[in-house]
């Protein structure tokens, strides 16, 4: 919110010198969906006073959508930009710029000629001398406010990147979520679906029990639908002539809505050896990732041969980058781990390790920590505590290196009932901004491998600086240095 007041507010005291007009920076908003990116460019262009306009981006592959066509074609027109403006009826309205991640054929727009046609339309010190194809004369692009929405950074090519001020929407809280639907959402689907005669509300309690057991995503989308379909069933009550429901509870929205559809997976997994549980994060936000690990082991004693290597077994369609993690994590097993806690890899032929919802693809080099403590469950028969999720990417000499979406990945243990979570110390700055936001889980902040294992198993470690371990709660300061599962 205050880097969108600060640049208003650097917009409004540039925008009458024509000397600076033309080098205001274009606003990107990235974040999951239903986070309220488009809501949040509609409230900049009310408070600036601005016609809105909305283009949507996602698919677009022609570069004449952006520049036009030349005259010569038949059926020839300016390109989209131009036509929002005539839209619009004014030289300085908001142009929403709507999925710029999804350029081109399957989103994927590093070489799209239309990424290189939004250069000059976005480029501040080049918009003022924009050129449609149709109208082939210069025009003034200075004094349109473009704001861009996006998913997810890894789709946009770096020139249109150097373009725009990255504006991170992070998810929504649990408490956030609630105070939206109270607010906005229950009023909204009462009035849409004509049930202001009768007043209708909705319990704290039915709320909190849509959002925890119906929705799992970092936006309100999906908690909208649920609480349309309950008004739905609402209206269908009254049009019968039965007597109107006027405060949903709990068991109302039990009887409307059906089964469950979110489970509580990590109370499924309690006292399991050989499970742990990561973190990973997409363009739709944050999310729990169980790492499941089981050792295969040899009927026949081998003590008089020399070991045989072990073999390692992958399943969960993974990418290159998290099959080479648990490569890293079986290689700092084999050689540290008898240093910590005593245990005989002799009998050991096969580690298999595998991620649960094997239809989804999954990469990053963030799940090295989980992956090691999976592996050290299996083998000491040790329990992950359930309560205790982590993320950060592995070395080979049992470093922790830190990794991306912090924000995304606290969330998404907080929605899933996690209290306490593992993160690099290099991310000690990402974890501190975000913790404020989520005071319910406690942040842990580990160094080395051992670090991990004295946290999660009370193994001893072999680090001599016990300063390495730091909680969110701590005072005193430590070294700061600033991936994607």
């Amino acid at each position: 919110k205050s880097r969108l007041v600060e640049y208003m507010a650097v917009r409004n005291l540039t925008m009458h010198n024509p000397k600076t007009r033309t080098k205001g920076l274009i606003l990107c908003l990235v974040g999951p969906p239903g986070v309220g990116k488009t809501s949040l460019a509609q409230s900049i262009a009310t408070a600036t006073n601005r016609t809105l306009q909305r283009l949507a981006l996602g698919g677009v592959s022609d570069e004449s959508e952006i520049r036009g066509h030349r005259k010569t074609y038949i059926g020839a027109m300016p390109g989209n930009v131009l036509v929002a403006l005539q839209r619009a009826g004014v030289s300085n309205p908001l142009i929403v710029l709507d999925e710029i991640d999804k350029l081109g054929v399957k989103g994927h727009s590093a070489n799209n000629a239309v990424a290189h046609a939004l250069l000059e339309v976005l480029d501040p010190h080049q918009n003022d001398s924009f050129k449609d194809h149709y109208l082939n004369v210069p025009f003034d692009l200075s004094r349109v406010m473009f704001v861009a929405t996006a998913n997810s950074l890894d789709t946009i090519p770096r020139p249109l990147l150097d373009r725009m001020e990255i504006v991170h929407i992070e998810g929504y809280t649990t408490v956030e979520k609630l105070a939206i639907a109270e607010q906005y959402i229950v009023p909204r689907q009462v009035t849409d679906h004509g049930l202001t005669a009768a007043p209708l509300e909705f319990t704290t309690e039915a709320l909190e029990y849509v959002i925890s057991h119906y929705t799992r995503e970092a936006g309100v989308r999906d908690l909208q639908r649920k609480i349309g379909s309950i008004c739905r069933h609402v209206a269908v009550q009254v049009v019968n002539g039965q007597p109107p429901v006027e405060v949903i509870g709990v068991e109302m929205v039990q009887d409307v809505l059906g089964q469950e559809t979110v489970r509580n997976d990590v109370a499924l997994r309690a006292g399991v050896p050989g499970v742990s549980t990561g973190l990973a994060w997409s363009s739709a936000g944050g999310s729990i990732l169980f790492v499941e690990a089981s050792a295969v082991t040899s009927t026949s004693s081998r003590e008089a041969s020399a070991p045989l290597p072990i073999q390692l077994t992958l399943t969960g369609t993974l990418g290159e980058c998290m099959k080479e993690s648990a490569q890293l994590a079986v290689t700092w097993l084999k050689v540290h781990l008898p240093a910590l806690h005593p245990v005989d890899f002799t009998a050991v032929n096969e580690f298999h390790v595998h991620f649960p919802e094997g239809a989804t693809p999954k990469d990053g080099p963030s799940a090295g920590v989980a992956i090691v403590c999976a592996l050290v469950s299996v083998v000491t028969q040790l329990v992950v505590p359930v309560d205790l999720a982590m993320t950060g990417e592995i070395t080979l000499r049992g470093v922790v290196l830190p990794v991306g979406g912090i924000t995304q990945k606290v969330h998404a243990a907080a929605r899933a009932g996690i209290s306490r979570v593992l993160l690099p110390l290099a991310n000690r700055k990402d974890g501190d901004s975000v913790h404020a936001s989520v005071p319910s889980v406690e942040l842990i902040y580990v160094q080395t491998i051992a670090d991990v294992l004295q946290i999660v198993f009370g193994l001893p470690t072999q680090s001599k600086d016990d300063a390495k371990i730091v909680t969110s709660s701590s005072t005193s300061s430590s070294p700061r240095r600033t991936s994607r599962l």
